[in-house]
Parts: structure tokens; sequence; C-alpha cells
């Protein structure tokens, strides 16, 4: 029995088949289609929507967005792929009507519209929340990092400033009195060293040259208040070492639990998580439409400051506490088995004395009150595992707030797994499934023109490309379900 051959390519066909044939009705290019025809553009920001009566005509920006999103949800991030498809993928000559775009129109279009992105991706999370897929009480919130286009020899703090303006005086130091001494010998007859002195020269002026560059680093440090600078990329930021990522971004996720999606995401330059949970949940609050919601975040998230607005702005948080202070690092007890007695304003310590309220201070914006009881301590019989001489234990004047959270923990102590099985799948998605292990373009926002520490970059913002990121999410297996009519 012969094998199952194929049709002759040179055979002429009667009644070509369409292209239509090739896209089934639940392929998720038809909901794509669908979408984006019924966004209104000009609205969002996009240039060109409307074309001109005179000049060469061009691309319509709704078909470079289709573009843009198919790519997305088929890992495909590079512009010169994105033209590529457009030749052999079925389902993109399908989406854009055998249009051809190259390269640099797709690179482009992304550059000049980096600000309307926004307002699409916000558009599907409310489709989203009309076709009931968000359940709209509780958000998983969590950060990850994400490299940028910035190595970490073109970033610069403070210290890293000083250290080397203070090694290039040394060096400095020493090539001029080595210069000093070729001078000595030249003057007492020995030998001039014409090659030696002009190598030191050489050597000095390259110092000179960079020391005065980090000089002026220094000083535009001082003079915009920030603690580091960036010369690719100028919005990036040095992370914690823990990370893994030297230079780059701090992206924010507020996920809703019902269906793992994505209602709210981020882009910042902090460092560290601490003070990011109000505006996160806030911001997925005003999107989802209600005011009151639950979200729960990893121990990143514990400053009381964020947690106390939370509770203002109607958000019940579920934070767990770190452990940790100087205490816990000298392997004593912590504050947690301290109890604490809110009518009688003091703290019972793990042998059962009480410490009272002996000092009041200033912590940051906060009143801190500082208790202890040092003739208990004195004779205590477990001061080897609680202190060296007496232990005092500080408390916030609003620490109230924390007592509270403590208090939600204790009752849902699954409500943390629930956060980790959440906020950790689209985390899973965008850095392995996409591949998205560092952003392709510079800055959050364009960078000005002006400005010799912020030179302009051609690109778009990393924001917009992490919104994009979470809109391939989104569509990946969620919506393809759907059957869409016309």
């Amino acid at each position: 029995m012969a094998h199952i051959s194929g049709s002759d390519r040179l055979q002429l066909l009667l009644l070509p088949e369409a292209v239509d044939d090739y896209v089934g009705p639940e392929n998720p290019v038809r909901f794509i289609e669908a979408f984006v025809d019924g966004l209104d553009l000009a609205a969002a920001g996009f240039a060109r929507v409307m074309p001109k009566a005179t000049g060469r005509p061009g691309y319509d920006p709704a078909d470079l967005l289709k573009l843009y999103v198919y790519g997305y949800l088929n890992r495909v991030r590079s512009s010169r792929r994105l033209e590529a498809e457009t030749h052999r993928n079925v389902e993109v000559i399908w989406l854009l009507r055998h249009l051809k775009p190259d390269f640099k129109t797709v690179a482009d279009f992304r550059r000049d519209n980096h600000a309307a992105f926004r307002p699409v991706f916000r558009e599907f999370v409310l489709l989203c929340r009309q076709l009931d897929l968000f359940g709209r009480e509780l958000l998983a919130v969590d950060g990850t990092r994400i490299k940028a286009v910035n190595n970490k020899d073109r970033n610069f703090t403070r210290g890293s400033l000083a250290e080397f303006i203070r090694k290039a005086d040394e060096k400095l130091a020493t090539y001029l009195k080595r210069l000093d001494d070729c001078d000595t010998q030249e003057d007492d007859g020995g030998s001039t060293g014409v090659r030696s002195d002009s190598k030191l020269k050489e050597k000095i002026a390259a110092i000179q040259g960079k020391r005065d560059r980090h000089m002026a680093m220094l000083a535009e440090l001082e003079r915009t208040g920030a603690d580091q600078i960036s010369l690719t990329d100028p919005d990036s930021r040095a992370m914690a070492k823990m990370t893994k990522v030297g230079v780059g971004y701090n992206v924010q996720l507020a996920v809703d639990v019902k269906h793992k999606l994505i209602v709210e995401q981020e882009v910042s330059n902090q460092v560290l998580d601490m003070g990011l949970l109000a505006p996160t949940v806030t911001a997925a609050m005003a999107t989802l439409g209600v005011e009151r919601i639950e979200a729960v975040a990893d121990r990143g998230y514990f400053k009381i400051e964020d947690i106390e607005a939370c509770e203002k702005a109607g958000v019940t948080a579920y934070v767990p506490k770190p452990v940790r202070g100087p205490a816990v690092r000298e392997g004593f007890f912590s504050k947690d088995v301290f109890r604490y007695d809110p009518d009688k304003n003091v703290f019972i310590c793990p042998a059962g004395q009480i410490l009272s309220p002996c000092r009041r201070g200033k912590s940051r914006d906060n009143v801190k009150i500082d208790y202890a009881n040092r003739n208990a301590c004195k004779a205590c019989a477990l001061r080897p595992r609680c202190t060296r001489t007496y232990r005092h234990v500080s408390r916030l004047e609003n620490e109230a707030v924390l007592d509270r959270i403590a208090a939600r923990l204790k009752a849902r102590p699954d409500i943390l797994d629930r956060r980790r099985e959440t906020v950790e799948h689209p985390f899973g998605t965008i850095k392995q499934w996409m591949g998205q292990g560092a952003f392709l373009m510079v800055s959050i926002r364009p960078v000005p023109q002006a400005g010799s520490f912020r030179p302009a970059r051609r690109g778009q913002a990393a924001l917009a490309r992490a919104s994009a990121v979470r809109a391939a999410f989104q569509f990946h297996g969620r919506i393809s379900s759907i059957r869409l009519a016309g």
C-alpha cells in the first residue's frame, strides 16, 4: 500500500481555497480581530488613525496593533520576526489580510504609540470584567525584577562615584610624583626618559578625564537628589543582589484569584516592594469598580504606613510580618514572643514580667514607644536568651493596624498559599513561556532630548512592554473558548 501523498504544487485549481478556511471559528486571532476593531484608537491616543488626504497611504494602526498583540500571544517580540510572520504565517496573513509591513514600520509603531497601549489593555480588563471573569473579592500582589538594557558597569551610585574619585586622586598623586621625579632626573643631567614621561602624561590625562566625568555625575546626583544614575537606560536602577538582576525594573502585578487574570500592573524602578502595595491595589480597585476588596502579599510588602494606607482605601490586607531586627540577628527572642496588653498598655515578656513604657521617640513619621523593666531583667533566668544587659521592646503608636493583620492571618492561614499559587503563575508565564528575561526598550517614559546624563534612545517605554505581556498572558488559554459572531 502506498503512502499518503500530497497534491502537486504546480496543479492549478479551478476553485482555490480561501485563507479563511485555515482559521477555525475558535482561533484566538478571531478574538484579536473583533477586540481591536471594537476599540476607539483615536481616543486611546494612537497616531495616524485618520489618514490624510494627501501623501502616500500608511498602514492602519488597528492592523499594526493586531500584529503586535498576536506577536506577544505567540512569543514573538522581535519586529524583524514579526515581519517574517506576515510572509509565512497563515494566521497572520488572515489577520492582516495579506498586508506585509516591514520591521521598521512595526518598530516605529511601538515607539510612537507607547502611551496608547495602557488604555487599550485597560479596555481588555474591562471586557474581562463584563464577561464575569474576575471574582473581585481577593487580589494577590507580587513583584518581580526584569533586566533592563543597561549593564551594571554603566550604573553608578553615590558611593561608587565617590570611591572612584578617591582612587583616581590617589593614582593622579602617584603619577604626578613620578612625573616630578622624571623632571628632577632631567635637571640633574640623567636620562631624560622622554618616552616614559609621555606615557605618564597620557595616563594622567585619561584618569583626569574619567575623574571629571564621575565628578559631573556626582554633581548631577546632588542636584536631582537621586541615589543612582544609569547611562544607557536612565530610568533603570540597580536591584537588590538577591534578585539576580543587576540593573532593571520592579514589575508589580495584582492578580484576581478567580481565574488568575491580571487586573493591574505597574513598572517601577523602586528596588524594594515596601510601599507599593497600596498604590497597586487601589489602581486595581478602580479598574474593577469596587469600593472594598481583600489583598494578600508576601513579607516584602510589610510596611506599616503602606498597610495603614490600604485600610483607609478600603483594602483588607494580609501581609505576614517578617522576622527581622537586631535581637533576631544576635539569636535572642524575637518581638513576637512578647505579648502586648492593649488595655494596660504593657508588654508581657516570656518570663511573665511586665514591661512598662519608659521612653517616647520618633521613627520616621511615626511615634515610637519603648517598653522595659530593668529590675526584672537583672534577676531573670531567661536573660542569656533575651539580652546582654536589659531588654526593651518598641511599639509604634499606630501599630494596632499590624495587630489586626496578625489576627486576620491567624484566622486564615491558607490565604498565603492561595497568594503563591495565584500570582506566581503569571510571572512563570511571562519569564518562561514568553522568554521575557529582559526588556527590549529603554526607560519607563520617553527620554527627553536635552540633558547630559539622559541620552535620547530609540524605542518605547518599558511600561507598554509589560502591558503587552499582560495582554498576551490573558489572551492565552482564557478567551479561546468564546465564540464571537461576525
